[in-house]
């Protein structure tokens, strides 16, 4: 029997788990928090206050760690990211809806935030769910949907404003992937485009995807499918980049705010 505490967050993505330390937790107890992200999509656990090996021992107990090229590193922890923004910044990292690394040829599993400095308000991260996405989809775009692929790529961090690593050497090609997903290791179907890295579907030109891209940014962003954390001084946030998209709220004009996150790898993802 786990002792975790588990409660539902919103309708369709997002929990909150409590009653176990992250830092001594046996193997079941991890075990039922991954059960938990698969089932939820994004997993927030309070007061656990990770150190940096403790950080680097979870991220690891999920997969390899994925080490972001644009991000600055923590120092002396090279796998870990600072996700910094400063008090004088306009626009946040990750500011829009987005999932992490789709951009690579094998995307995000998963990535584990911790929040290390906050602001006095503010600066809470929406989630959506892409599976519930998917399951509000008439039959007919459905097919239409399940038959793409949609080109990824990393060209955005070229115009980014937001403090991030942009060498030349860092870029890498587009990448494919479906437009809808079969999850790894639920099966469950998923939408897989985003506003921050998707270009076009694979055929179509930028002009001709446009449309298409567009209505479903806004369709599988609908606050419905949403759950939103607020975070607090401690907090660890976990999800699952194939399950949900999230975005950061850029609304503490004037603090900083500073998380160190590690993103663990994923699989070539394939269609349904």
């Amino acid at each position: 029997m786990s002792n975790w505490i588990i409660e539902k967050m919103a309708g369709h993505c997002g929990a909150r788990l409590r009653g176990v330390s992250l830092e001594k937790a046996p193997h079941s107890e991890l075990e039922q928090m991954r059960k938990a992200l698969f089932e939820y999509g994004v997993i927030i656990m309070p007061d656990q206050y990770l150190s940096p090996e403790g950080h680097i021992a979870l991220a690891e107990f999920f997969g390899k760690i994925d080490v972001n090229r644009f991000f600055t590193p923590v120092t002396n922890y090279p796998n870990i990211a600072e996700v910094r923004t400063a008090s004088d910044q306009k626009e946040v990292i990750g500011g829009t809806w987005h999932t992490d690394h789709s951009y690579d040829e094998f995307p995000a599993m998963c990535s584990i935030l911790n929040a290390v400095q906050l602001p006095p308000f503010g600066g809470d991260t929406h989630f959506a769910s892409m599976s519930a996405a998917y399951n509000a989809l008439s039959p007919g775009l459905r097919k239409i949907l399940s038959g793409l692929q949609a080109w990824h790529s990393d060209s955005s961090f070229a115009e980014s404003n937001v403090g991030l690593e942009t060498k030349l050497d860092a870029f890498r090609e587009p990448v494919l992937h479906p437009a809808i997903i079969k999850h790894p290791d639920t099966g469950i179907p998923c939408v897989y485009v985003n506003g921050d890295f998707t270009t076009h579907f694979e055929g179509w030109s930028e002009k001709e995807s446009t449309p298409l891209l567009s209505y479903l940014y806004k369709f599988i962003t609908q606050p419905i499918f949403t759950a939103r954390v607020a975070w607090e001084q401690g907090m660890i946030a976990i999800w699952d980049n194939r399950l949900v998209q999230h975005y950061a709220t850029a609304d503490y004009p004037g603090h900083s705010r500073l998380m160190h996150r590690i993103t663990v790898e994923g699989v070539p993802l394939k269609g349904i």
